[in-house]
């Protein structure tokens, strides 16, 4: 087995078709059978499924394509750190769940990287296609919540992929709703006061379960529902419709402008958001600043640690548990900074 054998598998799975995978690779279709055959006779396995209809990965095919996606990703990392190839394009890719904080610290990793060539991705998707992503290494980072309602099952899921979630920080549900909305002047709002208007959420896709969603309280039945697929309509539905949508209640006016508002909702339920990753991948540089980035605006206003990037001040709305005091008296999220470094010097020496 070597490595250009690996760059080959995972080049067909990614592109679909052997004609394409070719072309992309300038190598003959002829070669490539060839060595995807060798490779499967190597390994004792098939890699992937044959039909009228074209090539798909194999159920035992998707798990070896995610180990071989990690043997490239670690060959890349010791031939940056001994061949002294600082240049060339970066690549680094996150999934996450619709938050405007995920966005603001990839922002920031591309004005620090964002050199003459990169090729980053931030998928904000589906919860299960977040899992995906991160279990077959499409994405180093994926960013999501759980709740005492879906942490049993996910964490099922977690640990039958291999990954692990890491706590960022502990929100109060709150209320996106437009400035003008009738209930905006409230200083919380309670489920009762929400009935006449609509609800508004992500939907999930084929995997549209309960356990999936990215708004808590989903089994709750609501008169009036919309689900979009992006942040912008949504959004745009809260203004046009005095929609609302239940969430963290982080939002960044700068990103987001200033007709959203977040109100706490009357209830005492808790949202867990934090970052899933392999257990047995290595984060890379991009991955460990991308996490850097992240804890810099969760805890703004302190101080910088050794393993941050220093990122100005943003003006973050968050009202609720995010600034309530845990029972050693310290505030609920002020070691969000010194998880993510926690975790940073562990995956350093695996």
């Amino acid at each position: 087995m070597t490595l250009q054998q690996l760059r080959y598998v995972v080049m067909v799975a990614d592109t679909g078709t052997i004609t394409e995978a070719a072309n992309r690779l300038y190598i003959s279709q002829p070669s490539l059978t060839n060595a995807i055959h060798e490779l499967e006779k190597e390994m004792g396995i098939n890699i992937f499924n044959r039909s009228n209809k074209g090539i798909s990965p194999s159920i035992e095919g998707e798990v070896f394509l995610g180990y071989a996606r990690q043997v490239l990703e670690q060959a890349k990392v010791l031939e940056d750190k001994y061949k002294g190839d600082d240049g060339g394009k970066k690549s680094f890719c996150v999934s996450t769940q619709h938050y405007s904080f995920a966005v603001n610290a990839f922002v920031d990793l591309i004005k620090r990287y964002g050199q003459d060539e990169y090729d980053f991705s931030i998928r904000e998707t589906q919860t299960y296609e977040i899992i995906d992503d991160v279990a077959r290494m499409r994405s180093e980072i994926g960013i999501l919540f759980m709740n005492d309602f879906n942490e049993k099952v996910l964490n099922k899921i977690l640990r039958a992929n291999d990954l692990e979630f890491h706590e960022l920080f502990v929100a109060k549900p709150h209320v996106f709703i437009s400035r003008k909305h009738p209930l905006a002047k409230n200083d919380i709002i309670t489920n009762e006061e929400l009935e006449a208007y609509p609800y508004l959420s992500f939907e999930q896709g084929e995997h549209n379960s309960f356990y999936f969603s990215e708004e808590i309280f989903s089994t709750t039945e609501r008169k009036k529902n919309i689900r979009v697929r992006d942040r912008a309509t949504l959004f745009n539905l809260l203004i046009g419709l005095n929609g609302y949508t239940v969430c963290s209640g982080v939002i960044d006016e700068k990103l987001n402008g200033k007709d959203i508002i977040s109100v706490p909702l009357a209830d005492e339920s808790d949202m867990r958001i934090g970052y899933i990753v392999h257990r047995k991948a290595i984060l890379s540089r991009l991955g460990n600043t991308y996490l850097g980035a992240l804890a810099n605006y969760l805890t703004a206003g302190s101080d910088e640690s050794e393993d941050s990037v220093k990122i100005p001040q943003r003006k973050l709305q968050h009202r609720g548990r995010f600034n309530e005091m845990r029972d050693d008296g310290e505030p609920a999220c002020g070691d969000v900074r010194e998880k993510a470094a926690e975790h940073m010097r562990r995956v350093k020496t695996t």
